[in-house]
Order: structure tokens, then C-alpha cells, then sequence
């Protein structure tokens, strides 16, 4: 279904004729949803969680929200605090294997998905890192793989319910991170009619909000069900070139080189990601005067397409530069995403955590 909507109409951020038009299908959608949660449920085959506990950091609004940023932080954290993460993804354009695959940064993202290929990248492959659409495959051949491994962080997954688990909320030891940004959950309304992959009262351990608090509506309690959330603030680290990593400019740099002193916009950002228009305006935020192109989520990349920009310095995304290796231009520049996971977060994370299996309590 994401897939389908890989750019997201207009209509979906507010309610008018178009989107009323279309609740009817979301009505139905919303009953198939309950139909397979009924089944999920009712199913006798028997159901074993993961002997590590699982993370998962995912949304219920089509598209990007910032997960990948907020998996690569929380790796890096609880590494630095002691423990041997692994990381699993479904892997955008990963339909066609036949088994779990591991991931570094050498892969094709055109096989493995470029966010899986960005994680793997940014976090030097520190992590193991599996990618297969059937996720308790995936988490299977990572623990045969990597016994040392005592907790699994899930991109995306929260709508797998072939993935079994038991969330902290019912005394488990699974966390289950709904990640939301500035857009909210739109007109309100489940697909096709909305962005909503499922309603926005479905339960989470705690919401993660990319952004500034400022962003949050009045209606908070529809959106957290009166449970945690934690906001996350990502900030741009120094643009590198493309074709030279090694080579650094700043935002501040950037912004005196192409002033744009005859009128001319040199600066042209190309984002094709869930939610460009937040990448450009963040670009804005530092004072920068720049053209947006934003293109469908995971879209590919050719040298003719580069070729044909009008502009002094292209600004691109760390997700969209893992599938540029072969293009080799000088006005391309790659601006890194960083965040801080709050202490807050890392604390109460580790109390779920260290829960002992509930499975060896029962009969």
C-alpha cells in the first residue's frame, strides 16, 4: 500500500471532497484492518516471541516520518551503554529475495533498500543488519548469525503481525515507538481516503515526535492514549561532497558562496524521501535561498538527471546519496541528519529491557 502511495496527494492533509469521497474504501479498510487483528488473535498456531527483546520504530502515517535517524541513534546509544544491538528492516525493493540478507554498506539498494544501506553506512557496519520482508526470518538468521546480539531494533514493523511480541505495556519486554512529525496524521481519515495505515488511537508504548513540540495539536491525548512521548529535535551535521567525502563545507559556508547576488538561484535541493518539503524548509531555517525538487519516496537517481539542474551546488539527502555511487558531479553535496536520543528516553528504555522473558514464567 505504501508502494502505491509513494507520493502523498494533497488531500490527505485535510478534509474536503476528494477525501470524503474516498471514506466509504476507508471505512472497509478500516474493517479488514480489525478482521486480521481478530484473526492474528484467534490464531491456535503457537506463537513464541523472540528470546531477545525487539524495538520497534515505526509509524502509522504512509511515508517517511524520520525513523532512520532515530534507529541509527538508538543503536549507537545502547551500544555505547553496553548492549549488542541488531538491526532488521523489510527493505524497500527487497521482494524479490528468497531469504534474509545481510546488509552493509557496500549492498545494492536497489536489492536491500537505501535506508537499510544508509544505516549500515552511517553506522560503519557496526551493527548486523538483516533485511527480508518476513521479519521472524529475519530475526532468526540474525541471532543464528550473531549470538551476541541481546536486542533487536526494528525499522519499521508495527502493521507485521507475523513479527510476534509482547509489548512493555502488557509487562513485556518489546517496545513499540510510533514515530510522527510535524504533518500530524493528516485529515484524520485510514487509506485511501488518508495517510493512515491504521487509526490514530492504535496502542504504542510511547510516541516519538520529530520536531519541535511547538508542532504538537491540541488533541494530544488521541495521539498517545496517555502514554509516554519523548520529542526528538535532528539537526544537519556539515555537508560533504559526493565525490570527495572528505571534503566540508557548512551551511554558513554554502550560504556566502551562492549568495544568488544576480537574482539567480544556485542552490537546488533534490529530496526523495517521505517528506521533502521538511528537508527544504529545514534548508530555509539556515538561511539558505534554495530551488526544492521533491520526487516520490525511494525514488533512483541517473547522471542525465543531475546534468539537467540549472544550479551552482545541489544539495542532497544521505538516504538519496547511497544510490548516487556512480554519479560523479562536483556541485553535489550530501547533507548528513543527526539527533539526540534524551536521557529521559534511554532511561526508561533500560527498565524495559533489562524485564526478564515473560515466556519463562509461562505454562
Amino acid at each position: 500500500m505504501s508502494k502505491l502511495f509513494s507520493k502523498a496527494p494533497s488531500f490527505w492533509e485535510r478534509r474536503g471532497p476528494t477525501s470524503l469521497l474516498l471514506w466509504p474504501l476507508s471505512v472497509v479498510f478500516g474493517q479488514l484492518l480489525r478482521l486480521r487483528k481478530l484473526l492474528h488473535e484467534l490464531d491456535p498456531t503457537g506463537k513464541k516471541t523472540a528470546r531477545v527483546p525487539i524495538i520497534i520504530v515505526g509509524n502509522i502515517r504512509v511515508g517517511g516520518t524520520g525513523k532512520t535517524p532515530i534507529v541509527i541513534s538508538l543503536a549507537e546509544r545502547l551500544s555505547v551503554l553496553g548492549w549488542h544491538p541488531g538491526i532488521i528492516s523489510r527493505g524497500y525493493g527487497a521482494d524479490t529475495q528468497t531469504a534474509p540478507m545481510l546488509v552493509t554498506s557496500d549492498s545494492d539498494p536497489t536489492l536491500v533498500g537505501d535506508e537499510p544501506v544508509l544505516i549500515a553506512k552511517r553506522t560503519d557496519n557496526q551493527f548486523p543488519l538483516y533485511v527480508y520482508p518476513k521479519r521472524k526470518q529475519s530475526i532468526a538468521a540474525l541471532l543464528d548469525a550473531h549470538p551476541q546480539v541481546d536486542v533487536i531494533i526494528s525499522d519499521d514493523g508495527l502493521q507485521h503481525t507475523g513479527l510476534v511480541r509482547w509489548p512493555a505495556r502488557e509487562g513485556g519486554r518489546d517496545v513499540e515507538f510510533v514515530v510522527r512529525d510535524q504533518r500530524g496524521e493528516g485529515n484524520g481519515f485510514l487509506l485511501p481516503a488518508g495517510p493512515l495505515r491504521e487509526p490514530s488511537t492504535r496502542e504504542r508504548d510511547a510516541t516519538l515526535i520529530m520536531g519541535s513540540a511547538a508542532s504538537l495539536t491540541a488533541k494530544a491525548d488521541e495521539y498517545f492514549l496517555g502514554r509516554r512521548a519523548f520529542t526528538l529535535r535532528p539537526h544537519f551535521g556539515r555537508p560533504y561532497q559526493l565525490i570527495n567525502p572528505q571534503a566540508y563545507k557548512t551551511l554558513d559556508d554554502m550560504n556566502v558562496a551562492y549568495s544568488g547576488k544576480s537574482g539567480r538561484t544556485r542552490i537546488t535541493a533534490v529530496a526523495a524521501i517521505g517528506n521533502p518539503k521538511r528537508f527544504f524548509g529545514d534548508l530555509e531555517k539556515h538561511g539558505l535561498k534554495i530551488k526544492g525538487i521533491g520526487l516520490p519516496d525511494h525514488s533512483s537517481f541517473t547522471a542525465d538527471f543531475f546534468e539537467k539542474i540549472d544550479a551552482d551546488c545541489i544539495l542532497i539527502t544521505e538516504k538519496d546519496a547511497v544510490k548516487c555511487k556512480a554519479i560523479h558531479d562536483a556541485r553535489i553535496w550530501v547533507v548528513p541528519m543527526h539527533l539526540n536520543i534524551p536521557e529521559a528516553l534511554l532511561e526508561w528504555l533500560q527498565t524495559i529491557l533489562h524485564r526478564p522473558d515473560p515466556n519463562r514464567y509461562t505454562l
